[in-house]
């Protein structure tokens, strides 16, 4: 027995390090980070395929580091519960609007406002300089997500049922001009100095045709797919909303990061960003000629009274008491 005894511990212990040494081989093997996008974007949209873009730019620098999953159609979270679901770590990554970061970073709300963003340049300025890095540092202190990089909705234009010589606000006294429910909504309808009617979405071309509604505003490739030009005709470029969202990344997998990885996903989300722009930047402009072809007269206002008559609508609400102080001036000092 006790000539036996020794072999068999050696035997025992010999087994025990094999399993061990087996057991910890993965630690040895690089891990892939996962990044779940979750978007409502269908897929022949550009905010769809700059995900592709974003990934195969990782798969350049950073290869074999990023396992990035795109969920298009809302398929993963539902539109508007991303924020809560990468501040909870639920979900890696998302591009969010700005009313939804209004709602939790109330100084935000200045981007939901008519005329503070001129057009996708100024855009690009103020958030990739100092008033970004401002807001953005406070939206990752109170959502626990850090935006990557803004990208270019559409700018928001007029449509109009009947020929109008707008020039200023003021000549869009009476209007009936179809606005989503909300009271942000209403009040920019009230700002652009018509009358905003609350309508559902599905029932503006049979407002508009049937006269419910003298007018709405949406970005051009929504004039185009719902086919609002059958029943308008006029398209006045008021550009009264540059709409935004921001590529965002829970702050839980931002900080595990190394400091490389952090510079190639932020680069990567900033070419993703930067092929979506020029993309519907292209069609915006493509889509004026189009518009024409089918018989809308398009028209250009005043813009600058436009846009000092709304801005001074907001200044006097109560949107504004959450601005801080100043930021409205510097946004507009960014050229």
């Amino acid at each position: 027995m006790n000539q036996i005894a020794p072999s068999l511990r050696r035997r025992t212990l010999l087994g025990a390090g094999l399993a061990l040494g087996s057991a910890t081989l993965p630690s040895f093997a690089q891990t892939k980070q996962a990044l779940r996008i979750s978007t409502p974007a269908v897929p022949d949209d550009w905010h769809a395929k700059m995900w592709t873009v974003m990934k195969d730019e990782l798969e350049k620098t950073a290869p074999g580091q990023f396992d990035v999953q795109i969920n298009l159609n809302a398929s993963l979270f539902k539109q508007g519960t991303e924020p809560a679901a990468m501040a909870r770590g639920n979900l890696e990554m998302a591009s969010i609007s700005a009313f939804d970061i209004a709602k939790l970073v109330p100084e935000f709300s200045i981007f939901t406002a008519g005329y503070v963003v001129r057009d996708p340049d100024h855009m690009n300025k103020v958030f990739n300089g100092p008033i970004g890095d401002e807001l953005f540092k406070l939206v990752s202190e109170k959502m626990d997500i850090t935006i990557l990089s803004p990208i270019y909705l559409g700018t928001r234009q007029l449509n109009l049922r009947e020929l109008r010589n707008v020039r200023t606000p003021a000549d869009l006294k009476g209007v009936k001009l179809r606005m989503p429910s909300s009271k942000e909504w209403l009040f920019l309808g009230e700002a652009l100095g018509a009358t905003p009617t609350p309508l559902a979405f599905g029932e503006v071309y049979l407002g508009l045709k049937t006269g419910t509604i003298d007018g709405q505003d949406n970005p051009l490739p929504t004039v185009r797919s719902a086919k609002f030009y059958e029943v308008t005709k006029q398209l006045t470029l008021t550009n009264h909303l540059v709409d935004g969202i921001f590529i965002s990344i829970s702050n839980k997998v931002w900080n595990s990061l190394s400091a490389d990885q952090k510079t190639k996903l932020k680069a990567a989300a900033q070419a993703a960003a930067k092929y979506n722009n020029q993309n519907r930047i292209t069609d915006e402009a493509q889509l004026v000629g189009f518009l024409k072809e089918q018989g809308l007269t398009v028209t250009t206002p005043d813009l600058d009274a436009f846009r000092k008559s709304v801005q001074s609508a907001y200044l006097n609400s109560d949107y504004a008491k959450v601005w801080p102080k100043g930021l409205l001036e510097r946004i507009n000092q960014v050229k």
